[in-house]
């Protein structure tokens, strides 16, 4: 049932008991005990809103960040990476495959912001060998959700 739960509250996390319990032939209590145990092994981590900024006032700014490290004796990238998911700005670090190591995914209320975090905070650290910054111009999709869908015209055409 794990996966089952899982792919349905990934796409819905504000589903309700009662119909999650219908949809998986299960009792309330019975997928209430199942998120707890989820929640407890760190298995859900969170549940959050997909929020769309640019339909708000809010000015809003994000930017992937590709870094490139020294990597630690014996502890690898996870120092590195731990230092700097610890920054509040920081909204996702992954270790990636290519030319970079990590993919740092910041937040900001300005590009200056970002510039400043990047040169003030970022490329101070002592394993940070460089930094390679992306703006998000515009978002299409996020997380699994497309964003300003078009609406298609289905009026027919009526010639003479």
């Amino acid at each position: 049932m794990n996966e089952e739960l899982l792919s349905i509250i990934e796409k819905n996390s504000r589903i309700g008991l009662k119909d999650l319990a219908v949809m998986l032939n299960k009792s309330e209590a019975e997928i209430l005990q199942e998120l707890e145990m989820l929640e407890k092994d760190g298995i859900i981590c969170g549940y959050h809103t997909l929020i769309d900024w640019e339909k708000t006032s809010i000015e809003k700014v994000m930017a992937l960040i590709e870094v490139r490290v020294t990597p630690q004796r014996g502890k690898g990238f996870d120092e590195i990476a731990e230092r700097i998911y610890n920054y509040p700005e920081v909204r996702a670090v992954y270790l990636i495959s290519g030319g970079f190591d990590l993919l740092v995914i910041l937040e900001e209320k300005s590009l200056r912001e970002i510039a400043n975090f990047v040169s003030d905070k970022l490329s101070t650290l002592d394993s940070v060998l460089s930094t390679a910054t992306h703006f998000i111009l515009k978002k299409y999709k996020d997380h699994g959700t497309i964003l300003n869908k078009r609406i298609k015209d289905e009026r027919e055409i009526i010639t003479p």
